[in-house]
């Protein structure tokens, strides 16, 4: 049987208001808890407080208190019942009865806790370098984006019991490691705000240009990569970097659609229609990229990546592009961070401004490279190359190459395309 209207209506606004507050809510319970499990157990029990009172009280003025509110009561209630004789528990339980006789005495509903800390703080523990890379992904996502388990599987193409196994083994590690829920120290931030950082664009990049799959990008973990960074932006108001990583997002997200065709086919970069870029985000981006000058921070490694993004977004058209820039902005990234990709993509800049045979060779170093041995993008770039210098039989080996390491299904259709090219 279906649902009537109204009910299907409110059980939407509570989807659309834990997507909106369960960060919120489980950030500041874990502060109260210091559990970031029990925490996510706790907001779950608010969530399914609201679906089955809603639907008969209607939505409250302010749901995401409301939902903080009955977490917190139920933090008590399990508190007292466990009757925990650990000086630690009698603690905690003693802190939350005294935050609910303060909000009592104050006659409202507000969340009282430190939002923006508590989210903060929620962020570095997600990705705290205890845990590893895919966990701190999957655990962002599912505390700090809201996302189900399912979701997650989804949009990395995992199974869900593997992504389900990830989230519980990080929240055990967690645990059993004892990580403190605060914000790093000072001497310790730089290290660990790059792992955050590192986190949400590793999220970003995987919807703009996915790994595998059948589809060539994927927009939803693009957008919810730019609100975290959003997010993040708003509570570290002063780091150039994290502003940094916001312009380049928004620029390289002004692009999603006209990144593909009509039928989902890939478009790449200089052959895009250009009209169909997003002027608001690449305004945006723009904006951001001179908050984090701004601050000081026109070298670090995302900001020198958004100022290369900002040059094609400025060029009217493919021709109008400044690649002698480009090279330049490479170099300096190159300095900065020094890596195989970095090399390649200041190979392909250099292809463009100042001809095809001056970046093989710079290609031609990196084929010996471990890191890149199973990278397809350098054989497409080396058979692009070839194509340009006319050595189209060598091309036509490369992409064939190229095509056989991609997991992406439109991609690889793209690169057979071009080797057939080649013989055309």
């Amino acid at each position: 049987m279906s649902q009537p209207p109204a009910r299907r209506d409110i059980h939407r606004t509570i989807d659309a208001v834990w997507r909106m507050e369960s960060a919120r809510v489980i950030a500041g319970l874990v502060r109260i808890v210091r559990d970031v499990g029990l925490a996510e157990e706790l907001a779950q029990d608010a969530l399914v407080a609201a679906l089955e009172k809603w639907p008969e009280t209607g939505v409250p003025d302010n749901p995401g208190a409301w939902l903080m509110t009955t977490a917190r009561n139920r933090a008590i209630d399990r508190l007292r019942h466990l009757k925990l004789r650990e000086q630690k528990h009698v603690q905690v339980a003693y802190e939350l009865e005294q935050l609910q006789e303060e909000a009592e005495r104050r006659d409202d509903h507000l969340l009282d806790d430190p939002v923006g800390d508590d989210l903060l703080r929620l962020m570095f523990i997600a990705c705290h370098p205890v845990l590893p890379p895919e966990s701190r992904v999957a655990l962002t996502l599912r505390l700090l984006g809201g996302l189900e388990t399912g979701e997650i599987a989804r949009a990395f193409l995992a199974s869900e019991p593997t992504v389900a196994q990830r989230i519980v083994r990080a929240k055990r590690t967690l645990a059993e490691a004892n990580v403190p829920f605060e914000i790093p120290r000072r001497e310790e931030l730089p290290e660990r705000l790059s792992a955050v950082l590192g986190v949400v664009y590793l999220v970003f990049n995987e919807g703009y240009a996915a790994s595998s799959g059948d589809d060539w990008v994927r927009p939803a973990l693009c957008e919810e990569a730019l609100r975290l960074g959003r997010v993040l932006a708003g509570l570290m108001p002063q780091e150039a970097e994290v502003h940094g990583l916001v312009a380049l997002m928004e620029i390289q997200a002004s692009r999603l659609h006209a990144r593909t065709g009509p039928d989902g086919e890939p478009v790449l970069l200089l052959d895009q229609d250009r009209s169909r870029w997003d002027r608001l985000l690449i305004g945006r981006g723009l904006a951001a990229l001179e908050r984090a000058q701004r601050l000081g921070g026109a070298l670090g490694p995302y900001a020198l990546q958004a100022a290369i993004a900002a040059c094609h977004a400025r060029a009217v058209t493919a021709g109008d592009t400044d690649w002698v820039r480009i090279v330049a902005l490479y170099d300096a990234l190159a300095q900065l961070s020094p890596s195989p990709v970095v090399e390649l993509n200041r190979a392909v800049a250099v292809s463009m401004a100042f001809g095809p045979e001056a970046a093989l060779e710079r290609v031609d170093a990196l084929r010996g490279e471990p890191k890149l041995a199973g990278y397809h993008l350098l054989p497409s770039v080396r058979g692009d190359l070839l194509f340009k210098l006319g050595r189209r039989a060598e091309a036509q080996t490369e992409f064939e190459r190229a095509a056989a390491m991609t997991g992406n299904a439109r991609e690889r259709k793209l690169l057979l395309d071009r080797a057939a090219q080649c013989v055309a």
